[in-house]
């Protein structure tokens, strides 16, 4: 009869279903209370009379009399159905739920079953658990508060589609209604099983009270100290009840407080029922029901018991309760904190301490689920402090740690516990059958397995790799309790409590052997934090705020892989993105903060490199010379300036710098980074460190551009040496990261770095290349088309022109040797293409005016070509060409342009070529790679490209005006002579207006233009000399007038062009410009220069 019950399996299989069903429920309530989520039928204006009236008479609908009514549903039948279909058939499960659970209940009544929590363990677990469970989803069917309109419509669109009702909805109507009250009802349905649920629940009266010792208690008696009795330490760690004492104190309060407010007579005759229940209530304010949902149980129990006649109100003062839990894990973070290190230094002894292990997770998760499930719900008391920990993260941490070493250690577990249930459980097991009197044929099978089982174990096996299961084991064991708790059964385990001590410890071994992750999840699952957004994310920001706290922080996103646990295949819910997102959350705050505290410190290094910079050493000069030659001391009240270093020097080991506290937090955080390589989090590998190296580079690209310091009104902008050593002060202080965390700071700073060579970052933000192009474009060059700075070939850079104005800046600080190889140094050859992209849109803008300019006056310019050796008729048709002037200055803001490319290009070239080239290297094709290198090409690519993507007219029509454009520069040479900044200067090596920079312009426009129509250079440039050396020669005629002021000063500027010209040549020259007048020209500007100088 026993084994046909088969109560064991029904346990197993009603406690799964009961958990599916309760997590449906509270899904259900879930999408209930939140308005985008629940159906759209309930919120929908034309459904109102129909739920009003749903609401009023369920479950009794009457379809025909109340149409109107109910119109709307008539309507949306079809997607009622749909909608509400998964609704209604969940509220079925609960009825059916129910139904078994009657049948299962009323069985083991009658079977006259007892339960011994430290006999039957499993079975009495399992009995308890199934009356809490089915009691949680009662009480959630009755927080739905749509309940009753889902049921009703659904049925209302079944029968209007169908023609009759479901068959299952009078008895779910009349379910639901039975539970508006589900107290009342509760009771009425656990009278008759009062007994077995007293006698389970006080079974728990010599577990419970020792397991809710205070912190007092557990410090005397040195509670998980493998030290307090060294001789000990190597002893295995085992007791009479070794499965309760890692029960969940949640659990053991939920059969508690649940079991005697559903059987709640006892509470009144029996003494040991009222300490064990006023005990409970002591504990807290709050138990779980499913994740987030919780009862009150002091305001449920008065609220109860005031409707019963005859009862004394058994609340109890819960004031100190918060007090008592601060102590239990201040003592807990001590003790776990003492338990990792030994176990991390001696694993070893992981084996015969594994309890201590699975208690010390317990415990720790006992106290941190009563802090979780009290903090939002905070009684009045004159300590709110309590119920807060800052240094909840330690706590965390640790069991995190040990649950790693567990994992980490398997093997040491494995083997340790395998010779146990060998070598001892298995003797002793044998020895407890042998002395039985009576053991039924049914009983000695299961119990001669037992034996052959743990009697075949080998060490081989764990040293071979073998995979163990023991739940067939686990199963026939729970099987032989049902079997041996009934009152008729032959066999009484209450009468052989040696054989259920071994056994429980057997199965606890067993567990050790086979599912280490399964005994891990019973202790330490921590997975409602899911369900405590702003719980969670409160206790991880008060870990931040607390430095001591800051290398524990890691615990926050590894608690995030516990979260997988929370879900049932009878509600597959979505918790993987939230478990993402609370993981990904908390890395980034702790690499932001990581970020912040790295980026301070290299400032602060900047800033310290800075003052040995040369820039400052004239004043460190001034005062060393002052003191030699015993000049006048400071007055008191100028401050002295310190040395470089003065830093660094200490009277006083515990005074304390910025710097030691930015050191000390960093630690801190990078250790915390540095816990673990990798964890899984819903099948998604994250790496802490990687989350620092995405912060860092986000934010080391802001500093960079921030110490450009670049101001678009004022354009003023941070010289590139300085910002490049501020960059190299940086990158030299992020690589002392890499002493405290496991990351490649190499990559982290070429990624931050190449992203500068950019116009823009990978998050869309302007970089330093597109900040110095804006600059030098508008800056520097604009001012240089102005002749308000000058192109100085002798120094190589641009100079200021002497001016009555103040400077906004020097020009030769921006724009010489050593500054354009920092620039070349920081923006590399991406960023000078870019800069050179933009100089070449503003060549090509010059060059379609200049287009213009010759196409108004082609006829004249024509002329002037077949008429360049005719003096009378030059004159004339020189006075025919207006615009002259205008030419001249585009080619000269065209020559300054290609002057500046000229110098950034011989700067990259330096720059590449201390870092790829050694020795000579000669351009022999030119080519964009050559450019791109910084080699000098006789024709440049770069302008060839951008003359030749200007869209214009025919190839031919394209090169008539090229070599139009020629003759037109060609003629209008001598009206430079007329301004009087046209001299030549010795010292600049150019002149005033920095017309020499035509040189440039001429040579390298008309060799682009000329390559991209695939003409004859030199042929058109010689007919350029020509036609420049008749219109200059005739300029020499007129020795009087005015317009001849700077004629050698323009003569010099025809021998420039032929200097600079790869194609031109001074043979070339001198067959159509006399050499004497170069010759005289030169002495006579050298000799002005001379006496301009004095």
């Amino acid at each position: 009869m026993a084994y046909q019950q088969k109560l064991a399996e029904k346990l197993t299989v009603l406690n799964e279903r009961g958990r599916g069903v309760l997590i449906r429920m509270k899904h259900i309530k879930t999408v209930c209370s939140d308005p985008q989520l629940k159906p759209s039928f309930l919120t929908e204006k034309a459904m109102e009379p129909a739920v009003k009236y749903i609401n009023k008479k369920f479950p009794n609908i009457d379809l025909r009399g109340n149409i109107q009514n109910l119109s709307g549903v008539q309507k949306q039948k079809s997607e009622i159905l749909v909608a509400l279909t998964s609704y209604y058939y969940s509220f079925i499960d609960v009825m059916e739920f129910r139904d078994h659970v009657y049948e299962l209940l009323n069985t083991i009544d009658a079977c006259q079953c007892f339960f011994n929590i430290t006999v039957n363990f499993d079975f009495t677990k399992s009995y308890l658990d199934l009356i809490v469970t089915y009691t949680s989803v009662i009480m959630m069917l009755s927080r739905i508060d749509d309940r009753k309109v889902l049921t009703a419509m659904y049925n209302c669109a079944h029968e209007m589609s169908n023609g009759n009702s479901d068959p299952s909805y009078p008895r779910l109507g009349q379910m639901i209604l039975e539970y508006d009250h589900p107290w009342k009802k509760l009771t009425e349905e656990f009278g008759p099983h009062t007994k077995s649920v007293t006698g389970a629940v006080l079974s728990l009266h010599m577990v419970y009270p020792r397991r809710n010792l205070g912190a007092e208690q557990w410090r005397s008696a040195q509670l998980l100290s493998l030290l307090s009795v060294p001789a000990d330490m190597l002893s295995p760690a085992c007791c009479e009840t070794m499965p309760c004492e890692y029960l969940p104190m949640e659990v053991m309060e939920r059969w508690i407080i649940l079991g005697f407010l559903l059987c709640h007579s006892s509470l009144n005759t029996n003494q040991a029922s009222q300490d064990l229940w006023k005990m409970a209530l002591r504990s807290g304010l709050y138990i779980t029901l499913i994740r987030d949902e919780t009862i009150n149980i002091h305001k449920v129990t008065e609220d109860y018991f005031d409707t019963l006649k005859g009862y004394v109100p058994f609340c109890v003062s819960v004031c100190y309760s918060g007090a008592i839990h601060k102590e239990k894990r201040q003592f807990l973070r001590n003790a776990i904190k003492e338990l990792c290190k030994i176990l991390e230094d001696e694993p070893g002894l992981l084996g015969p301490k594994a309890l201590y292990v699975c208690m010390a997770l317990a415990f720790s998760r006992d106290e941190v689920l009563w802090l979780v499930r009290h903090s939002e719900n905070v009684p009045k008391t004159k300590t709110p402090e309590d119920y807060i920990d800052s240094q909840l993260a330690e706590l965390l941490f640790y069991t995190e740690k040990l649950k790693t070493l567990m994992c980490r250690h398997s093997r040491v577990l494995q083997r340790y516990h395998l010779q146990y249930l060998a070598q001892f459980d298995a003797l002793a097991l044998n020895d407890t059958i042998q002395n039985m009197n009576v053991c039924p044929e049914e009983e000695s099978v299961l119990m001669t397995s037992f034996v052959s089982t743990l009697s075949a174990l080998t060490v081989k096996q764990v040293e071979n790799g073998e995979e163990f299961d023991f739940r067939a084991l686990r199963l026939d064991w729970l099987r032989l309790q049902a079997y041996t708790s009934m009152a008729k059964a032959p066999l009484c385990l209450k009468d052989y409590p040696d054989l259920a001590k071994i056994m429980n410890m057997t199965e606890f071994h067993t567990k050790m052997m086979d599912d280490i992750d399964g005994v891990l999840r019973e202790t330490s699952d921590l997975s409602i934090l899911c369900f405590y957004p702003r719980v969670f994310e409160k206790m991880f920001s008060q870990g931040c705020e607390d430095v001591l706290m800051q290398r524990y922080l890691i615990a926050f996103p590894l608690v995030c892989s516990h979260f997988n646990q929370c879900t049932h295949q009878m509600c597959p819910e979505e918790v993987k993105k939230r478990s993402l997102r609370f993981c990904v959350t908390f890395l980034e705050e702790i690499a932001k903060q990581t970020c912040s505290i790295v980026l301070e410190i290299c400032a602060e290094q900047c800033n310290l490199d800075d003052q040995l910079l040369p820039k400052h050493c004239a004043h460190t000069i001034s005062t060393a010379r002052n003191k030699k030659q015993k000049k006048q001391v400071p007055k008191k009240g100028e401050v002295q300036r310190e040395k470089p270093g003065t830093e660094s020097m200490r009277k006083d080991r515990a005074v304390v710098t910025n710097m030691d506290k930015l050191h000390l937090t960093l630690t801190e955080l990078c250790s915390s980074l540095n816990y673990c390589n990798h964890f899984t989090v819903w099948d998604h590998v994250i790496i802490p460190p990687e989350y620092l190296l995405s912060q860092l580079e986000i934010n080391l690209a802001k500093v960079i551009v921030r110490m450009a310091n670049y101001n678009k009104a004022t354009h003023e902008i941070t010289r590139p040496s300085d910002l490049l050593a501020g960059i190299k002060a940086y990158t030299s202080s992020l690589y002392t990261l890499s002493r405290y965390l496991s990351v490649d700071v190499t990559r982290l700073v070429k990624s931050v770095l190449l992203q500068q060579t950019q116009p823009l970052d990978s998050q869309g933000d302007q970089t330093i290349t597109t900040l110095y192009t804006s600059w030098y474009l508008e800056g520097l060059l604009r001012q240089a088309s102005s002749a308000l700075i000058i192109h100085c070939p002798t120094m190589h850079c641009f100079v200021n022109q002497p001016n009555e104005n103040e400077t906004r800046f020097k020009a030769e600080e921006y724009s010489d040797v050593s500054e354009l190889q920092a620039l070349a140094e920081l923006i590399g050859p991406y960023g000078l293409k870019f800069l050179t992209e933009n100089l070449m849109w503003h060549i090509t803008s010059q060059v379609s005016e200049l287009k213009k300019l010759v196409i108004d006056n082609m006829d004249v310019l024509v002329q002037i070509r077949s008429n360049f050796d005719k003096p009378e008729a030059m004159t004339n048709l020189q006075s025919r060409l207006p615009a002259s002037e205008n030419v001249l200055k585009r080619m000269t803001i065209i020559g300054v342009i290609l002057s500046f490319r000229a110098m950034i290009q011989a700067a990259l070239g330096d720059v590449l070529a201390v870092h790829l080239f050694t020795g000579s290297f000669m351009c022999a094709v030119c080519s964009s790679l050559a450019s791109a290198a910084g080699l000098s090409c006789d024709i440049d690519p770069a302008l060839v490209t951008a003359i030749a993507n200007m869209h214009g007219s025919s190839l031919e029509e394209e090169y008539k005006l090229t070599y139009l454009l020629l003759i037109y520069v060609a003629v209008s040479l001598p009206i430079l002579a007329v301004d009087p900044n046209s001299y030549y200067s010795r010292e600049y090596g150019g002149h005033h207006n920095n017309i020499h920079c035509l040189a440039t312009a001429i040579n390298q426009l008309s060799a682009a233009m000329f390559t991209a129509q695939n003409k004859n250079i030199e042929q058109h440039l010689k007919e350029f000399l020509f036609v420049a050396s008749s219109t200059l020669l005739q300029l020499g005629q007129n020795v009087e007038r005015t317009d001849s002021k700077n004629r050698d000063s323009i003569y010099l500027l025809l021998h420039m062009i032929v200097e600079e010209s790869p194609f031109l040549s001074q043979d070339m020259l001198e067959k159509c410009f006399p050499y004497a007048l170069l010759r005289n020209a030169y002495r006579d500007v050298y000799k002005s220069s001379i006496i301009t100088l004095g």
